[in-house]
């Protein structure tokens, strides 16, 4: 098990520190000595077995404790949130190790805990999603992003969260009609029952599906509260729909608009979502 607090013995070197549960374990000398080498290299920490803790980074000390768990050549590890402690830079870096390491040991099973949806969505072939105790949905990283089945797994993968608009629907069939909140009809290739009509539900676009619409064909029009220019995206949080909460846009490259700009949108039908009232998706 690798923790998210490194629980290094601080008094003991970095071998010493890899080394201690075979010890317990009344391992010989030279299996230990084998193991905690061969660990070291991996994770690219040969030069550093005879420092203590306090000489090493904290990615360097997080990559002390996965190797102190590869020496017991366990057939589960067992990850709870190992990256919470290190800062943006040292996270990205020592999920690559963790990436490296999952290739390098294909018959072994990790099970990673995150709050971190990219760690999960980059680091995982299976993602389990859980909310309040109840396992919502399981399934590879882009089919939750692509088919997320309700309404949390829509708005918890994604960055920024999938836009949620209310909604109701006033056609059902192969192609479903619903108006949204202010009054926009738009027509979605998602089937839904014949006694779904007259119901409430929600219309969800991600970021980055939407785009400026050119003409008449839009699926809804707002005022621009925000810009973030970041340069490789432009991020617009447009006001008028959704009372309390805006819809964002994630726009690529660098865009002259300004607060204040009333603008209307349009995205792909393919990538729209529509939610019934318990929040479940009609196109799973």
């Amino acid at each position: 098990m690798v923790f998210q607090s490194y629980a290094l013995y601080p008094h003991m070197t970095v071998y010493d520190n890899m080394a201690f549960g075979m010890r317990i374990a009344k391992e010989s000398k030279e299996e230990i000595d084998r193991r905690v080498r061969a660990a070291a290299d991996i994770l690219q920490l040969t030069k550093y077995l005879d420092r203590l803790p306090k000489a090493l980074s904290g990615g360097q000390r997080q990559r002390v404790a996965i190797g102190r768990a590869i020496c017991r050549d366990p057939k589960v590890f067992l990850f709870d949130e190992p990256l919470s402690n290190l800062d943006a830079a040292l996270r990205v870096a020592t999920r690559i190790e963790i990436a490296k390491l999952s290739e390098s040991m294909p018959d072994t099973t990790m099970i990673y805990v995150t709050h971190d949806q990219v760690e999960a969505m980059t680091l995982a072939d299976r993602i389990v999603v859980l909310s309040g105790g109840h396992i919502e949905q399981v399934g590879p990283p882009l089919e939750l992003y692509e088919r997320p089945a309700n309404l949390f797994v829509a708005q918890f993968i994604g960055s920024p969260a999938m836009n949620v608009i209310p909604a109701k629907i006033t056609t059902a069939g192969q192609q479903t009609t619903v108006i949204l909140t202010g009054g926009k009809s738009v027509t979605l290739d998602i089937a839904t029952p014949a006694s779904e009509e007259g119901k409430t539900a929600s219309f969800g676009i991600r970021p980055e599906d939407l785009q400026i619409a050119t003409d008449d064909n839009f699926l809804f029009e707002g005022t621009v509260a925000i810009v973030e220019a970041l340069g490789e995206v432009t991020l617009l949080y447009i006001e008028g729909l959704v009372d309390g909460q805006p819809i964002i846009a994630k726009l690529p490259g660098i865009l002259d608009i300004k607060r204040g700009q009333k603008i209307r949108f349009t995205g792909d039908r393919v990538k729209l979502h529509l939610f019934n009232a318990e929040g479940r998706s009609y196109r799973n």
